[in-house]
């Protein structure tokens, strides 16, 4: 049975949303959702090259939603809860999954991004309480975007 949300719960999810409101994690969250798609890693150094305005924008993005993730891993923020209203993160992780295993092997670290996998594998399993297929249809979509 899920732990039940609580008051702290909601002030964190509000406070987490008034920092994505931020001119520069706006930006950035814009600038993912329109131009992040790589497949390789060498897709990834080449938009995102050391140093870059595309580089920050990425890593803004990324470990924004890698802290979020560890909230809800470390059962700080009410998993239910922020599923409710916080499918953001698993697009992020949609963008970030086709060469995560090789920006891991690059950096040698092979624990990167791991709260933000874990939390967005169980995000696929919530929304697939309804329909079996609504995380693959929502990865569907999600990759159709950049593909215009």
């Amino acid at each position: 049975m899920p732990t039940p949300s609580t008051y702290d719960d909601a002030n964190l999810i509000l406070r987490l949303y008034e920092l994505r409101r931020e001119d520069k994690m706006r930006a950035a969250r814009k600038w993912y959702m329109e131009h992040f798609g790589p497949h390789t890693l060498a897709e990834f150094r080449e938009l995102c090259p050391a140093g870059s305005d595309p580089n920050a924008a990425f890593r803004q993005v990324s470990s924004y939603y890698e802290m979020v993730a560890s909230f809800i891993t470390s059962g700080v923020l009410n998993e239910e809860l922020y599923f409710q209203s916080g499918g953001e993160l698993f697009l992020v992780f949609i963008r970030l999954e086709p060469f995560l295993g090789e920006l891991r092997d690059a950096f040698k670290n092979p624990g990167a991004y791991r709260n933000l996998e874990a939390v967005a594998q169980r995000y696929a399993a919530y929304i697939n309480r309804n329909d079996p297929n609504a995380a693959d249809a929502f990865r569907a979509r999600m990759r159709a975007i950049l593909a215009k």
